[in-house]
């Protein structure tokens, strides 16, 4: 057995090189792990979301390893506490999702494992511009209440197999999914839970998120050929 394969980092601090920054992180990787899920958090939130915090214990109770990354740096952060415009400057945030990424691949510990990207919100927009520009780096993708529609012309060079997760109370976003939906070229699925808002607070609801997430990303990362570098 792949030595590599069973190291237990069950959450580790990492710093992240993505391009000329760096990004804080967590990795997670439990023994025998079956793949990688980068995360990709949605406007103003970062790698404390708690709710991106609950989906990477379930996948890592799978045996998924998970990277939760802060997109911005703390200058970024700071200036966009006040400005609010960094957060929906896709291109950017695409840019650190691949540097991210590449950092997996060119790591020891996980370089061994596929890559799936999870976005939330706008993170779900950067995830499938990061997939799309660099497809041989990711193997699947999961949106959480995402803006798919930010990634403009960019879905229709997706390839990673896509699972798209709306609430259904959350009218306006399962309409920009459901258009979304229409540009993949790409194997695609729309899950609406019903009862749930935005940010799947009611109960049952998140737990419904993860569980979906899970078999997705193990139906797709479980294999064993290797990602490309």
């Amino acid at each position: 057995m792949n030595e590599k394969s069973t190291i237990d980092c069950r959450e580790c601090a990492v710093s992240v090189t993505a391009g000329e920054v760096f990004l804080k992180g967590t990795l997670g990787i439990p023994k025998n792990a079956k793949g990688i899920v980068l995360f990709a958090h949605g406007s103003g939130s970062s790698r404390h979301s708690p709710r991106n915090q609950y989906v990477a214990r379930v996948l890592r109770q799978a045996g998924l390893a998970t990277l939760l990354i802060d997109l911005l740096t703390q200058t970024e952060e700071a200036i966009d506490r006040q400005t609010r415009q960094i957060r929906f400057d896709i291109d950017l945030l695409a840019k650190r999702v691949i540097g991210a990424a590449e950092w997996l691949v060119q790591n020891p510990i996980a370089r061994h494992l596929k890559i799936g990207y999870f976005g939330a919100s706008t993170g779900a927009g950067a995830a499938l511009v990061a997939a799309a520009e660099r497809p041989e780096l990711t193997s699947a993708i999961v949106s959480r209440g995402g803006r798919p529609d930010l990634a403009g012309v960019a879905l229709a060079r997706v390839k990673a197999p896509t699972l798209l997760i709306v609430g259904g109370k959350d009218l306006l976003v399962i309409d920009m999914n459901r258009e979304a939906m229409k540009h993949l070229q790409t194997e695609k699925k729309l899950e609406i839970i019903p009862g749930a808002t935005h940010l799947f607070e009611e109960p049952g609801t998140l737990e419904e998120v993860a569980r979906l997430a899970s078999q997705w990303f193990d139906r797709y990362l479980s294999s064993d050929r290797l990602p490309k570098n």
